[in-house]
Protein backbone atom coordinates (compact mmCIF):
# COMPACT_ATOMS: atom_id res chain seq x y z
CA UNK A 1 0.00 0.00 0.00
CA UNK A 2 1.09 3.28 -1.07
CA UNK A 3 1.70 5.53 1.81
CA UNK A 4 1.76 9.34 0.57
CA UNK A 5 -0.97 9.04 -2.48
CA UNK A 6 -1.70 12.35 -2.07
CA UNK A 7 1.24 14.08 0.06
CA UNK A 8 4.03 16.20 -1.95
CA UNK A 9 7.20 16.58 -0.20
CA UNK A 10 7.92 20.60 1.23
CA UNK A 11 11.71 20.97 0.96
CA UNK A 12 14.75 23.60 0.62
CA UNK A 13 17.52 24.47 1.93
CA UNK A 14 17.86 25.93 5.47
CA UNK A 15 16.84 29.57 5.94
CA UNK A 16 14.97 29.26 2.36
CA UNK A 17 11.57 30.18 4.27
CA UNK A 18 9.43 26.89 3.97
CA UNK A 19 7.76 27.37 7.39
CA UNK A 20 6.72 30.83 5.63
CA UNK A 21 5.39 28.82 2.79
CA UNK A 22 3.39 26.53 4.58
CA UNK A 23 1.83 28.81 6.20
CA UNK A 24 0.92 30.46 3.35
CA UNK A 25 -0.47 26.85 2.27
CA UNK A 26 -2.04 26.01 5.74
CA UNK A 27 -4.46 29.37 5.01
CA UNK A 28 -5.82 28.12 1.64
CA UNK A 29 -6.63 24.95 3.44
CA UNK A 30 -4.18 22.85 3.11
CA UNK A 31 -2.71 20.50 5.92
CA UNK A 32 0.53 20.22 6.89
CA UNK A 33 2.88 17.27 8.50
CA UNK A 34 5.93 19.34 10.45
CA UNK A 35 9.03 17.04 10.13
CA UNK A 36 11.28 19.42 12.17
CA UNK A 37 8.11 20.11 14.79
CA UNK A 38 7.65 15.92 14.72
CA UNK A 39 11.64 15.98 15.71
CA UNK A 40 12.09 17.95 18.55
CA UNK A 41 8.94 16.58 20.18
CA UNK A 42 10.69 13.11 19.48
CA UNK A 43 14.28 14.58 20.62
CA UNK A 44 12.19 16.29 24.28
CA UNK A 45 10.94 12.33 24.73
CA UNK A 46 13.86 10.44 24.07
CA UNK A 47 16.28 12.72 25.90
CA UNK A 48 18.07 9.85 27.92
CA UNK A 49 18.76 8.13 24.89
CA UNK A 50 20.17 11.17 23.50
CA UNK A 51 22.36 11.90 27.07
CA UNK A 52 23.34 8.15 26.81
CA UNK A 53 24.33 9.17 22.52
CA UNK A 54 26.43 12.19 22.99
CA UNK A 55 26.41 12.94 27.11
CA UNK A 56 24.74 14.59 29.56
CA UNK A 57 26.04 18.18 28.75
CA UNK A 58 23.44 18.08 25.65
CA UNK A 59 20.43 18.13 28.28
CA UNK A 60 19.35 21.05 30.19
CA UNK A 61 16.12 21.09 32.87
CA UNK A 62 14.99 17.42 31.25
CA UNK A 63 14.93 18.64 27.64
CA UNK A 64 17.53 17.95 25.15
CA UNK A 65 19.57 21.76 24.68
CA UNK A 66 19.06 22.02 20.87
CA UNK A 67 21.50 24.72 19.91
CA UNK A 68 23.95 22.91 21.70
CA UNK A 69 23.53 19.93 20.33
CA UNK A 70 23.32 21.73 17.17
CA UNK A 71 26.83 22.62 16.96
CA UNK A 72 27.79 19.49 17.29
CA UNK A 73 25.88 17.99 14.77
CA UNK A 74 26.94 20.33 12.35
CA UNK A 75 30.77 20.58 13.13
CA UNK A 76 30.51 16.76 13.29
CA UNK A 77 29.68 14.58 10.68
CA UNK A 78 29.76 10.81 12.93
CA UNK A 79 27.58 12.80 15.47
CA UNK A 80 25.14 14.08 12.77
CA UNK A 81 24.98 10.72 11.21
CA UNK A 82 24.02 9.09 14.67
CA UNK A 83 21.68 11.15 15.52
CA UNK A 84 20.06 10.75 12.06
CA UNK A 85 20.23 7.01 12.29
CA UNK A 86 18.69 7.60 15.74
CA UNK A 87 15.62 9.62 15.02
CA UNK A 88 14.88 9.58 11.41
CA UNK A 89 13.03 5.93 11.57
CA UNK A 90 11.49 7.35 14.86
CA UNK A 91 10.26 10.70 12.87
CA UNK A 92 9.09 8.53 9.49
CA UNK A 93 6.98 6.25 11.57
CA UNK A 94 5.06 9.63 13.16
CA UNK A 95 4.69 11.33 9.76
CA UNK A 96 3.45 7.95 8.08
CA UNK A 97 0.89 7.63 11.25
CA UNK A 98 -0.32 11.21 10.76
CA UNK A 99 -0.40 10.55 6.83
CA UNK A 100 -2.74 7.85 7.59
CA UNK A 101 -5.38 10.11 8.49
CA UNK A 102 -4.60 13.07 5.71
CA UNK A 103 -4.72 10.37 2.78
CA UNK A 104 -8.72 9.95 3.94
CA UNK A 105 -9.92 13.30 2.94
CA UNK A 106 -7.97 12.13 -0.81
CA UNK A 107 -6.89 15.74 -1.44
CA UNK A 108 -3.31 17.13 -1.59
CA UNK A 109 -1.60 17.51 1.70
CA UNK A 110 1.95 18.76 1.96
CA UNK A 111 5.24 16.97 4.23
CA UNK A 112 7.05 19.57 5.40
CA UNK A 113 10.50 17.40 5.00
CA UNK A 114 14.10 19.30 5.37
CA UNK A 115 15.97 16.53 4.10
CA UNK A 116 13.34 14.68 1.41
CA UNK A 117 16.46 14.53 -1.15
CA UNK A 118 19.47 13.72 1.20
CA UNK A 119 17.91 11.18 3.02
CA UNK A 120 15.41 9.89 -0.21
CA UNK A 121 13.73 8.24 2.53
CA UNK A 122 10.07 8.34 1.46
CA UNK A 123 8.06 7.65 -1.56
CA UNK A 124 6.31 10.57 -2.68
CA UNK A 125 5.88 11.55 -5.85
CA UNK A 126 5.98 15.58 -6.29
CA UNK A 127 7.66 17.80 -4.22
CA UNK A 128 7.86 22.07 -3.99
CA UNK A 129 11.58 23.01 -3.43
CA UNK A 130 11.40 26.91 -2.06
CA UNK A 131 14.38 28.75 -3.34
CA UNK A 132 16.60 31.38 -2.84
CA UNK A 133 20.43 32.22 -3.66
CA UNK A 134 22.80 30.75 -1.29
CA UNK A 135 24.03 34.81 -0.62
CA UNK A 136 20.61 35.32 0.98
CA UNK A 137 20.08 31.92 2.81
CA UNK A 138 23.54 32.72 4.47
CA UNK A 139 22.30 35.81 5.33
CA UNK A 140 19.42 34.46 7.03
CA UNK A 141 20.73 31.96 8.78
CA UNK A 142 23.00 34.24 10.33
CA UNK A 143 20.54 36.92 11.78
CA UNK A 144 17.83 34.12 12.50
CA UNK A 145 20.17 31.54 14.17
CA UNK A 146 22.37 34.40 15.70
CA UNK A 147 25.37 32.58 14.63
CA UNK A 148 28.50 33.71 13.00
CA UNK A 149 29.26 33.41 9.05
CA UNK A 150 31.20 30.13 9.36
CA UNK A 151 28.71 28.20 11.50
CA UNK A 152 25.93 29.15 9.18
CA UNK A 153 28.08 28.05 6.50
CA UNK A 154 28.19 24.91 7.93
CA UNK A 155 25.07 23.94 8.32
CA UNK A 156 23.72 25.29 4.88
CA UNK A 157 26.56 22.77 3.73
CA UNK A 158 25.23 19.86 5.75
CA UNK A 159 22.16 20.26 3.00
CA UNK A 160 22.17 19.64 -0.63
CA UNK A 161 22.79 22.35 -2.52
CA UNK A 162 20.11 24.47 -2.87
CA UNK A 163 20.54 24.46 -6.99
CA UNK A 164 20.09 20.83 -7.31
CA UNK A 165 17.13 20.17 -5.08
CA UNK A 166 15.75 22.97 -7.70
CA UNK A 167 16.25 20.33 -10.19
CA UNK A 168 14.73 17.61 -8.41
CA UNK A 169 11.85 19.01 -7.49
CA UNK A 170 8.43 19.12 -9.17
CA UNK A 171 7.82 22.48 -8.29
CA UNK A 172 9.81 25.11 -6.90
CA UNK A 173 8.54 28.60 -5.36
CA UNK A 174 11.49 31.65 -5.58
CA UNK A 175 11.43 33.11 -2.65
CA UNK A 176 14.08 36.04 -3.56
CA UNK A 177 12.21 38.80 -3.20
CA UNK A 178 9.16 40.33 -0.77
CA UNK A 179 5.72 38.53 0.57
CA UNK A 180 3.66 39.76 -2.01
CA UNK A 181 6.20 38.10 -4.45
CA UNK A 182 6.22 34.84 -2.85
CA UNK A 183 2.62 35.09 -2.09
CA UNK A 184 1.91 34.99 -5.82
CA UNK A 185 4.44 32.04 -5.68
CA UNK A 186 2.38 29.78 -4.00
CA UNK A 187 -1.05 30.69 -5.45
CA UNK A 188 0.37 29.67 -9.08
CA UNK A 189 1.25 26.26 -7.59
CA UNK A 190 -1.90 25.70 -5.58
CA UNK A 191 -4.15 26.55 -8.83
CA UNK A 192 -1.29 23.69 -10.32
CA UNK A 193 -2.51 21.41 -7.77
CA UNK A 194 -6.34 22.04 -7.77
Amino acid sequence: MKHFKHAIALTGGIATGKSTVANLFMMYGFLIIDADKIAHKLLDIHTLDISKLFGEKYIKDNKVDRPELGKLIFSDNKAKKELEEFLHPLIKETIIEESKIFEEAKKPYLIDIPLFFENNNYDIDRSIVVYCEKDTQLQRVIKRDNIDELSALQRINSQMNIEEKKLLSTFVIDNTQNLKHLQKEVDIIINNLI
